[in-house]
């Protein structure tokens, strides 16, 4: 085994924090080097998409790709058993394998492909995958080669999480900074609309709320908008039927009872608009 080579890529599947990494780029460098240092004939690898359903993501030969694709159309064969118990699974040599692959085994053989090792991409209770390794011809794979095989999966595997904790955390960070820019819009807005129409801020977030709402609009939206003068908030203008498409602070523009004093005295007082 070329000690070099496995060094190089034990590195090259721990730097998933390089700009622009590539997640496919990442599983052939796993299939590919697997067939460089250890003895096989091709490799091939599945992984788990969030709905926990198995997909082919890398192969070192068209060959190998297949025989995964062939695995999956069918439900059968030892990458899928590695899979769902979270265990290696070997099979020196699939001739004797009809009983427990009967699709699998002549499939693989008709292939080029007499043996086969299947490692699990795990960590702790978490499996992501399986590795799969072919040989040509049929015989017990080195205990040494599934060792190193099993390393090589176990530290894509932690690669691998890494970076789906990285983007997670980002995509929360970035909700986060998100969530704080628009309250702080929504904080400026509320201060304009409550100076304008002499309302207290409770009374002015309601009616933005309201508004919003009411034409179905981002409320963080409209405050912007409100605040760049882009949206004049037709109706929540001072003296006008702000109480009534919004329905708050009504009693806050109500005229006191008997209404203003008019030239002959006071009027009448205003009636309240039936509400239906």
């Amino acid at each position: 085994m070329d000690g070099q080579l496995l060094s190089e890529t034990f590195v090259e599947l721990t730097d998933t924090m390089v700009a622009g990494f590539d997640v496919i780029d990442f599983m052939h460098v796993l299939t590919d080097r697997s067939v460089q240092l250890l003895d096989v004939s091709a490799a091939g690898l599945l992984l788990a998409d969030p709905r926990g359903e198995l997909r082919v993501v890398a192969a070192s030969s068209e060959a190998a790709r297949l025989l995964e694709l062939f695995q999956l159309q069918n439900d059968q064969g030892p990458c899928l058993d590695c899979f769902r118990s979270g265990h290696p699974v070997t099979a020196a040599d699939l001739a004797v394998e009809a009983a427990r692959w009967p699709r699998f085994a002549p499939a693989a053989r008709k292939a080029g492909f007499a043996a086969v090792q299947a490692l699990p991409m795990r960590l702790r209770e978490q499996v992501i995958g399986a590795l799969n390794l072919f040989r040509a011809g049929p015989g017990a794979f080195d205990p040494a080669d599934i060792r190193v095989g099993q390393a090589l999966a176990d530290v894509a595997t932690i690669s691998l999480l890494q970076e789906r904790n990285m983007r997670h955390s980002d995509t929360l960070n970035e909700q986060l900074q998100t969530a704080l820019n628009s309250r702080v819009v929504i904080e400026q807005a509320k201060g304009k609309l409550a100076e304008r129409l002499g309302l207290d801020m409770g009374q002015a977030f309601n009616l933005l709320r309201d508004y919003a709402r009411a034409r179905n609009l981002r409320l963080s939206a409209l405050a912007q908008a409100f605040i760049d003068g882009s949206e004049p908030l037709p109706g929540l203008t001072p003296g006008a039927t702000a109480p009534r498409i919004a329905g708050v602070a009504e009693a806050h523009h109500q005229s006191p009872p008997g209404g203003p004093p008019g030239p002959n005295g006071p009027r009448p007082a205003a009636r309240r608009p039936r509400r239906p």
